[in-house]
């Protein structure tokens, strides 16, 4: 099974979703949905929509509920893009320009705000206390995840604990969660509901990990972002953190003030960037987001064989083999 037939299992349910979120940006205040539905129609693959339809259906579970909960997900997931193109001064999303640099500063943060609450109103309407705990609990870690990012902005001695940290709280939390949710409405052992929780989290970690990978490996026009942007603003992830440990001491020096000095040129990027691919940064991410990759894989053991467990293995997969 490739990802195209992972996603064609659900693929009702996924244009459910969007006509469930469609519903829910609606607003008599104009803007509101005009930004909703720039950022929202403009690309991305409903990756955690995904996962908590395809969890729910390895679950046993074949009601509605899923819907309106996946879209609860995907308007977090819309909200923090908003806030995090903010905090980053981002000019391109998905290849298009950014919602911040169309409708300002403002008017992002605060249709990413509406999208948080609305997302919380979607998922009290469904009544389940337990759910409404985890996504409480995941966005409560995606704000320390987003914080923490913004203190060690910058900063060369960032460690690769640091890192994880802010990689499973700002990204990984979300996907868990969305698996959680899975197995939570289709009615599975506490057992079973941790192991799709310990899935979406290692697989959410291994999505991330490669995603850091591709600021440093493609084509802007594929990537839909600058490249070296991630670099440019002084985020220290992981592909660097692996150069500043094991390049020479002439090197790490430069490099170090390269990340400190807020006024860094286009030479001193494609220093650093040429330097991390002669370090082995890349490669050396690339076995770490395989390792996490392998042990979400690992998680689904205890489920039995099914069309829904091959897609979820599929998605795992693609995570590593994907160009954008």
């Amino acid at each position: 099974m490739d990802f195209d037939h992972a996603v064609k299992l659900v693929e009702e349910e996924l244009k459910a979703v969007e006509a469930e979120m469609a519903k829910n940006f609606s607003s008599e205040i104009m803007m509101i949905p005009t930004v909703s539905r720039y950022l929202i129609s403009s690309g991305g693959k409903r990756f955690r929509p995904l996962l908590l339809l395809l969890s729910s259906r390895m679950s046993g579970y074949q009601g509605v509920r899923a819907v309106p909960l996946a879209s609860s997900i995907e308007f977090i997931h819309t909200s923090a893009l908003l806030h995090d193109d903010v905090v980053d001064g981002a000019f391109l999303r998905r290849g298009m320009a950014s919602a911040n640099s169309v409708w300002g500063e403002g008017a992002s943060v605060l249709v990413g705000d509406f999208l948080f609450a609305k997302s919380f109103s979607m998922v009290v309407r469904e009544g389940n206390l337990r759910i409404l705990e985890v996504i409480s609990d995941c966005t409560t870690r995606m704000a320390e995840g987003e914080v923490m990012q913004l203190v060690r902005m910058g900063n060369p001695e960032t460690t690769e604990e640091d890192y994880r940290y802010v990689v499973i709280n700002k990204t990984a939390v979300l996907i868990s969660a969305a698996c959680q949710i899975g197995g939570i409405l289709g009615g599975v052992s506490p057992e079973r509901e941790q192991a799709l929780g310990d899935f979406g989290l290692n697989l959410g970690i291994g999505f991330q990990l490669m995603d850091d990978i591709l600021d440093y490996i493609s084509e802007e026009q594929t990537l839909g972002k600058a490249i070296g942007k991630d670099l440019s603003e002084g985020k220290v992830t992981l592909p660097l953190i692996h150069t500043l440990r094991s390049c020479p001491r002439d090197d790490k020096e430069r490099i170090m003030g390269i990340i400190k000095n807020h006024n860094r040129r286009e030479d001193d990027l494609g220093y650093v960037m040429e330097l991390v691919h002669r370090c082995a940064g890349v490669d050396y991410t690339v076995k770490r987001a395989a390792s996490y990759i392998e042990q979400a894989r690992i998680s689904l053991s205890s489920f039995p064989p099914c069309r829904e467990k091959e897609a979820l293995l599929t998605v795992a997969e693609y995570t590593i083999k994907r160009k954008q």
